[in-house]
C-alpha cells in the first residue's frame, strides 16, 4: 500500500518525472510521428537555456578554485595529468571498439538495400584533418576555460583579491540558483527530445542495423562498468554509487541526447561529493572537448562495421593508421556540428580504403546511438574528475560518504 507520504515523495522526485517524460515522448513519437517531430523545440530550447549556464559556471568555478588552491604550480600539474588521462582512456576506448567490432562482426551480411541511403553530400567533401586554430575559434567553452585560468592566476596574485572574490561568490550563488530553477523543466526538455527522435527516425529504422545498435550499447555499458568501474574501484569508490548519485543527470542526457544539458549540474554534484572546486572547473570543461570515451568507441566500431559491410579487409598497418588518425580527430568532436559524421568522413578519406558512401548506412540509426555516446562521455568525465581529485589528494572522502548516504568507511 502506498501512503500519502510515499506518493508525495515520488511526485516530488525529478527522476520520476524525467522517466515519465521519456516514456511519454517515445509513445507520442511512435503513435503520431508528425506531432513528435513538432515537439523538437521543447528539447532544443531546454538545451539552449542550459548552455547559457555552462560558461558562467566554468568562469566562477575556476577563478574561485584557483584562488583557493594557493599553489599555482598545482594548476598546471592538474591540467597536465588530466590531458594525459584523457589520451590514455580514449585510446583504450578506441581499441575496445575495434576489438569488439571484429569479434561480433556487426557489418557482416548487412543488406544495404534495406537501409535508407539518405543525403550524405554534406559529408563527401569532409576535411582530412581538423584545424586546431579553427577548433579553438569555434569552441567557446575552451576559450572561457583558458580565460578563467588566466583570470584566476592574475587574481590570486592581487593583494585585494578578497573583495573581488566576495562578488564572484555572490554571482556564483545566483547562477546556481537559476540553474536549479531551470532544471525543474528537465522533464519537458526530455519529452521534446525523445518525441522528436522517435517521431523523425522511427523505431523501425533500428531493425536493419539492430546488430550494430546492440553492439554499440553493450560495448559502452561494458566500458562503463568494467573499465571506468575498475578505475573507480582502485580508489575504493563504487561505480554503482556514483551512477546512482548522478541518475537525474543521466536521464536528462538520455532524453535530450546531449551531455551539455546536464554539464553544469554534473559540475555542482562533483563538487558536492568531495572533488575540489578547481579540479572540477579544469577537468570537466576540458573533458567535454577532449575526453570523449563514448564517441571514441562509436567511431572505431563504425569504421570496422563499414569495412565489414563492403567486405574490405583491413590489415594491421591500416588498423593502426585508423587508430592514429582517430586519436587526433576524435579530440574536440563536441565542438563541431555533425562531428560524428565529419570525423568518420575525415578518417575514411584519409585511409582511402572504405567507400565514404557507407556513411549513408549510419544516418538512420546515428541519432539513436547518440544517447549511448553522450551518456558514456558524460560518465567518463565524471570519473576523470574523481580520479584527478584523488590523485592530487584534493578529494574529501567524508563529503562523498555523506553525498552517497554511506555511514561507514567502506564503499
Amino acid at each position: 500500500m502506498f501512503t500519502n507520504q510515499m506518493v508525495n515523495k515520488i511526485l516530488s522526485n525529478l527522476t520520476f518525472w524525467v522517466l515519465l517524460a521519456i516514456t511519454g515522448g517515445i509513445v507520442l513519437g511512435h503513435l503520431s510521428p508528425a506531432t513528435g517531430v513538432a515537439m523538437q523545440p521543447l528539447g532544443k530550447y531546454f538545451i539552449d537555456i542550459i548552455k547559457l549556464f555552462i560558461n558562467p559556471i566554468i568562469l566562477v568555478t575556476i577563478i574561485t578554485g584557483i584562488c583557493g588552491m594557493g599553489d599555482l604550480k598545482k594548476v598546471g600539474k592538474v591540467g597536465g595529468k588530466a590531458l594525459l588521462y584523457f589520451e590514455v582512456v580514449t585510446t583504450v576506448a578506441l581499441l575496445i571498439g575495434i576489438v569488439v567490432g571484429y569479434l561480433v562482426e556487426p557489418g557482416v551480411s548487412v543488406n544495404t538495400d534495406a537501409v535508407s541511403k539518405g543525403d550524405i553530400s554534406k559529408y563527401s567533401g569532409a576535411p582530412v584533418s581538423i584545424s586546431w586554430l579553427q577548433f579553438f575559434k569555434d569552441n567557446i567553452t575552451i576559450q572561457v576555460l583558458l580565460f578563467a585560468i588566466l583570470a584566476g592566476i592574475v587574481l590570486s596574485k592581487y593583494s585585494k583579491k578578497e573583495l573581488i572574490l566576495k562578488k564572484i561568490y555572490w554571482v556564483s550563488k545566483y547562477v546556481f540558483r537559476g540553474l536549479h530553477w531551470v532544471m525543474k523543466f528537465a522533464p519537458i526538455g526530455a519529452f521534446g527530445g525523445m518525441a522528436y527522435t522517435i517521431g523523425k527516425y522511427g523505431i523501425a529504422t533500428l531493425l536493419p542495423l539492430g546488430k550494430l545498435m546492440a553492439c554499440v550499447y553493450i560495448t559502452m555499458a561494458l566500458f562503463v562498468f568494467l573499465i571506468l568501474g575498475s578505475i573507480l574501484h582502485y580508489y575504493k569508490i563504487s561505480i554503482w554509487k556514483f551512477l546512482g548519485f548522478i541518475k537525474n543527470e543521466l536521464l536528462i542526457v538520455l532524453g535530450t541526447s546531449s551531455s551539455e544539458a546536464a554539464l553544469p549540474s554534473l559540475m555542482e554534484k562533483l563538487e558536492h561529493m568531495g572533488c575540489h572546486k578547481s579540479v572540477v572547473g579544469l577537468v570537466v570543461p576540458a573533458g567535454y572537448s577532449f575526453n570523449l570515451d563514448g564517441t571514441s568507441i562509436y567511431l572505431s566500431m563504425a569504421i570496422v562495421f563499414l569495412a565489414q559491410v563492403f567486405e574490405v579487409h583491413l590489415n594491421m598497418e591500416q588498423i593502426f593508421t585508423i587508430i592514429g588518425i582517430l586519436m587526433v580527430t576524435s579530440k574536440g568532436a563536441a565542438g563541431v556540428t555533425g562531428s560524428g559524421f565529419i570525423i568518420l568522413a575525415s578518417t575514411l578519406t584519409a585511409t582511402k580504403v572504405i567507400p565514404i558512401e557507407g556513411l549513408a548506412l549510419l544516418l538512420g540509426v546515428d541519432r539513436f546511438m547518440s544517447e549511448a555516446r553522450a551518456i558514456t562521455n558524460f560518465i567518463g568525465n565524471g570519473v576523470a574528475t574523481i580520479v584527478i581529485s584523488n590523485n592530487e589528494k584534493m578529494f574529501d572522502r567524508g563529503r562523498m560518504y555523506k553525498a552517497f548516504g554511506i555511514h561507514k568507511e567502506v564503499v
